[in-house]
């Protein structure tokens, strides 16, 4: 009898597999457009299957609007019923929905005129719009008669609300045994490097302070010091002076966004308050924006912008314009121009006034001895 041998090199293993799973996930982007009808007889007789609708507006990211039919949509109707739909404005295809039109109550009494395709969701479904132009709506949506007399016609104005929600699946795949990677901490290396005092091979001299860093960290950020420290500066040379920056400016927010790529978490430091902005480049913000624009920093720069942009109002655009334009901060200076253009009347009014108040000024001042000037 032969006795088969088992070889230990020959054992099949068994391969643990990776175990994965799905998920279906279908959710709604929701949002409300109010539809004012201003003059609705004089809309009457203007012919059946002729509307008028209101603007545009994005539900979901598709452009959506609401046709409103003053003598209806459908022939056979003879002009008894006003007809509301709401149609697709976007070259899209197969969009899936939920529609509300609600007629409201201009009485205030709370008793709106509400067709929803919300309420019917689990029998019907939502509603498909196959391409541009396809409609979702009521062909008899109000009887006319009814209409004129009711509270929802007032001062001879209509309101329309249309809600839309639209769906947006999404598969959801993951494995169930997962590990989590942090967050990259690469910042907070290259901010223990900067805080050595022993490694440098570099020192700045800034206003009577000197700060230590590292060439190679300086140059791989900054064409600017990359120019500086390897075609243009002696090697001898290990001290710069920088004649043009505060100590605080060049410590605490140039060298710590090259070392870490952040600003610093001190709200304090970029608060501007209105009454600031005529020495708005005093400000320690547009000191780190000419340093960004100096050492040739963009993302520093951006940052710096992204913060101004949050402070542009009528008040200040003029004064955070003349900044973005001093230091080539063109995302800036065009939302400024932007901006400006939007209220160029306000802006005249306010250049007005401030011309007035400069000419009552020298009128009153004791050294001019008299009105120079007299503004009506």
């Amino acid at each position: 009898m032969s006795r088969a041998m088992c070889n230990p090199a020959m054992v099949s293993r068994s391969v643990l597999g990776s175990q994965t799973s799905s998920k279906s996930v279908t959710e709604t982007m929701s949002g409300s457009h109010e539809f004012v009808i201003k003059g609705y007889s004089l809309t009457k007789g203007m012919g059946i299957g002729k509307y008028i609708v209101s603007e545009t507006f994005i539900v979901g990211g598709f452009q959506w609007a609401i046709y409103f039919f003053p003598d209806g949509r459908d022939p056979k109707d003879n002009a008894a019923y006003v007809s509301v739909f709401v149609a697709l404005h976007s070259k899209s295809t197969n969009v899936r929905a939920l529609f509300d039109l609600t007629l409201l109550d201009l009485c205030k009494k709370g008793e709106h005129k509400v067709h929803s395709h919300f309420s019917h969701s689990l029998t019907i479904g939502p509603y498909t719009l196959i391409n541009h132009g396809s409609m979702w709506g009521y062909t008899r949506f109000f009887k006319r008669r009814h209409l004129e007399t009711s509270n929802f016609l007032k001062d001879d104005c209509l309101k329309i609300n249309c809600t839309i929600a639209v769906l947006v699946s999404s598969i959801d795949s993951s494995q169930l045994n997962t590990i989590q990677v942090p967050e990259s901490d690469i910042g907070e290396h290259f901010g223990m490097l900067l805080e050595d005092e022993e490694s440098f091979d570099v020192t700045f001299s800034v206003g009577g302070e000197r700060f230590h860093a590292h060439k190679l960290v300086l140059a791989a950020r900054s064409t600017m010091f990359e120019t500086q420290f390897f075609n243009a500066m002696k090697k001898d040379d290990q001290e710069i002076v920088v004649i043009d920056m505060e100590p605080k400016v060049f410590k605490h927010a140039l060298l710590h966004f090259v070392y870490r790529d952040t600003l610093l978490e001190d709200e304090e430091l970029f608060m501007l308050d209105s009454s600031f902005f005529p020495s708005l480049s005093e400000s320690f913000i547009a000191k780190l924006l000419a340093a960004g624009e100096k050492y040739g920093l963009p993302r520093l720069m951006l940052m710096c912008e992204s913060i101004l942009c949050k402070e542009i109002s009528v008040d200040s655009v003029a004064y955070i314009f003349a900044l973005a334009d001093r230091y080539c901060a063109t995302h800036l200076k065009s939302i400024c121009q932007k901006v400006s253009a939007e209220n160029f009347d306000d802006l005249m009014s306010l250049v007005h006034g401030y011309i007035k108040a400069i000419v009552e000024e020298c009128n009153m001042s004791p050294i001019m001895g008299k009105d120079i000037v007299s503004v009506r």
